[in-house]
Order: C-alpha cells, then structure tokens, then sequence
C-alpha cells in the first residue's frame, strides 16, 4: 500500500466469526494519487502482496459488499459521478460479474455532466488536487460561469454520486452542472497554525487561476463563491481580501472570532473555545495570547474591503455556530451599505431539516448566483427584500 500510495482496509465478510480468516482476506482499497477504488485479496501466511481484483474509476460503497453465506459469492456497488451505485453479482475472485441493478433510467432525460481531477501549485509551492465538474455537451467556444465550492479537501470523493435534490446548505452540483455551472471543488491545505483564512486563500484562489489557465472556456468575469459553516467562515474571509469572486453564498460564518471564542454551542452546552486553540479554527492558543491572529482572521474586522455581493444563510435555531455571527456580519455589511441578503429559517439548525425550507433555499441561492452570473432577473426578495412579518405569507420569488 505505502510503495503504491493505496490505502486498504479489511472488509469483514461474516458478522458470525470472531476472528480474521488469515488465508480468504478482502480488502477495499483507494489509490490517493488518481483517486480510483476498488477490492484486493490477501493471504497473511505467505509474503505475497496484496492481489488485485478490479480498480477502476469508480467509488466501491464498503458497508454494501455482501457475501453469501454458503457460497464463495458476493454482492458489491459501484458507481460515480455519471452512474448511481448499481449492484453487481461475482464470485469472490470478481470473475464474471453481473450487473442487477438500473436505479435511474430517467437520467438519461436529463443534461448530466463529468468530473475530472485537477491539480495546482500555490503559492507556497505546495502540489495541490481538487475536483472539476463540466456539464454535458458544453461548448467550448463559449464562456460559462463557475462555482467555487469547498470545505477542506473533498478531493477522495470524486467517484462518489450525487442526487438531484433540494440542498439543506449546500449547492447540488449534479442541478448546477445541469444548468450550466462549471463547478470547482477545491482542496486546502492549512500551512501554518494562526492562519487558516490566509491558508485558504492561498489554496482556493491559487485553484481558480490555475482553472482560468487551463479551462479557457470559463468566464472569469462571471464566479461565485458557495459554502457553509467552516466554508462559509472561509468565504466571509476570502470576500476581504479579493474582489475575483462576482458574488458568495455564505452559510452559517463565523465573522468574529474573538466573540465566538467565549460562546458555547447551543446544542451541547460545550464551550467553543476548544475549537479555537486547538482543532477546526486553528488559532493555537488563547484569545488573550493570540489577539492578533483572532483579530486577522475574523472578517468582521475587515468589512470595509467587502465589495463583493453576500448572501448568507443563519438560522436562529443553529447549535454549531451562533446565530449572532451572521447577524453580526449582516448588520455590519449594512451599515456599511454593503450589498448583503440574510436569510433565516425558523427553528431550523445549522443544516435545514424541513424539506420546504430546502427547496426554498435552492430556489433562492440559485436565483442570486443566476443573477450576477448570467444576468437573470432580480427576484423581488433580493430586490426589496421580505420582512420577517411577512414571512409565509409571501416569498418574493
């Protein structure tokens, strides 16, 4: 595995032994260079390496590899981007495989897209991967919008399949390729400890030039910015240091880190000071030893460079991060006459639970980035907004 850069592990096969079976060993095994999946066999008693059964550019779902329990056969899923996890049937060697399963025809109704996996150098020189979606049949004379989504690094999810569906926070790439969106999925890397909004910016705006480089048919004129929680913090931070963005979609950030750090997580009761020091918000130490790295890293410090256009999405029932961080960057953007839009879901939590909140927030993120992004029309919520005494009476689409 280490010589190959493939990471195994062992898949159990009968739930009724307690021991591993030294000479019949499946493992599932991802390739972190090309991001491929697939199933190796081991025998532990000799010195052989691991044997390849199948790889492929495909995601193999572990907890659905099934084996009869009388008979060397299994049951396994493969699927990626394009096609749902179908079941195949084999033999244990994966020698004569069938596949059983056609989960959605219907797709084939519908305009689709690929992925592919990009790399680039940033700044600091370090060799970067992220994801690249293209919707189907693009034309690439033309110019097209772009996304810009990401967490941390999603990058060993590029086989993995997505549904068309109503987003509890985030976009739904198959519905934005399928209208379309080029979608970008960068991964970051987190340098050095103090600086996670410098980390950030160094590897996603270093990824969206290296895309313009080699992507021509992107319009640069034309990218938005989509992410929640420790993304929406990153876009709150990215939209204060560059204009390069037309627009940003903004789920739960936290703007200020100095009042966050003395919170607690509503949901919990857990003070929020830990994840400050020392785990997601990468400070590395105490407000009072640190008040120079808290205070560079909360946007709402920064809010007079903010030029870029900002939805965000907080609601007032959020047990991650408090609702107030929104608020406190929403009336900030105000004050400043920012072009800023907040929405709020009663009694919803960090994600949407509601199915009717979800499509509310699809509908409503996709009209904002079809705004800037391709010049639709202004919705009337964006245009004269809808007053919290109004809401469920009209929605202002």
């Amino acid at each position: 595995g280490r010589d190959n850069n493939i990471t195994f592990r062992y898949k159990k096969l009968n739930n009724n032994i307690k021991y591993i079976d030294e000479e019949n060993i499946l493992l599932t095994a991802f390739n972190n260079e090309n991001k491929q999946g697939g199933l190796y066999r081991v025998n532990l008693n000799g010195k052989s390496s691991p044997q390849m059964l199948i790889m492929d550019n495909a995601h193999f779902p572990s907890n659905d590899i099934i084996k009869a329990q009388n008979a060397n056969k299994l049951i396994w899923r493969k699927g990626n981007f394009k096609e749902y996890p179908e079941l195949h049937y084999s033999n244990i060697d994966i020698d004569n495989t069938v596949k059983l399963s056609e989960t959605n025809p219907q797709q084939n109704e519908y305009r689709w897209g690929s992925v592919q996996l990009v790399s680039w150098i940033t700044g600091d020189g370090k060799k970067m991967k992220g994801k690249l979606y293209i919707p189907e049949n693009i034309d690439k004379s033309q110019k097209h919008p772009m996304l810009v989504y990401f967490y941390e690094r999603s990058s060993h999810k590029l086989h993995q399949h997505s549904v068309p569906r109503p987003s509890w926070s985030t976009i739904n790439i198959p519905y934005c390729v399928s209208n379309g969106y080029i979608v970008f999925v960068p991964d970051i890397s987190y340098n050095k400890e103090g600086y996670p909004g410098e980390s950030a910016y160094s590897s996603i705006v270093t990824g969206t030039l290296a895309m313009l480089q080699k992507f021509p048919f992107i319009d640069k004129n034309n990218m938005a910015l989509q992410g929640q929680s420790w993304g929406g913090y990153q876009i709150a931070y990215l939209i204060t240091r560059t204009n390069l963005y037309k627009c940003a979609m903004a789920g739960a950030p936290v703007s200020n880190m100095t009042s966050a750090y003395g919170g607690i997580r509503w949901k919990t009761g857990m003070s929020r000071m830990f994840q400050y020091e020392k785990t997601q918000s990468r400070i590395g130490g105490t407000l009072w030893d640190n008040i120079i790295e808290y205070i560079e890293n909360s946007p709402i410090f920064f809010v007079p460079k903010i030029e870029t256009p900002l939805l965000i999405m907080h609601n007032d029932s959020d047990g991650a991060v408090p609702w107030y961080q929104g608020i406190e960057l929403f009336n900030a953007l105000r004050r400043l006459e920012k072009p800023v839009w907040m929405l709020v879901y009663n009694n919803e939590k960090h994600n949407l639970i509601r199915r009717a909140n979800r499509k509310d927030l699809s509908k409503r993120t996709m009209q904002f980035f079809d705004y800037y992004l391709k010049g639709a029309k202004e919705p009337e919520w964006m245009k004269n907004g809808v007053p919290a005494h109004k809401k469920g009476e009209i929605d202002g689409y």
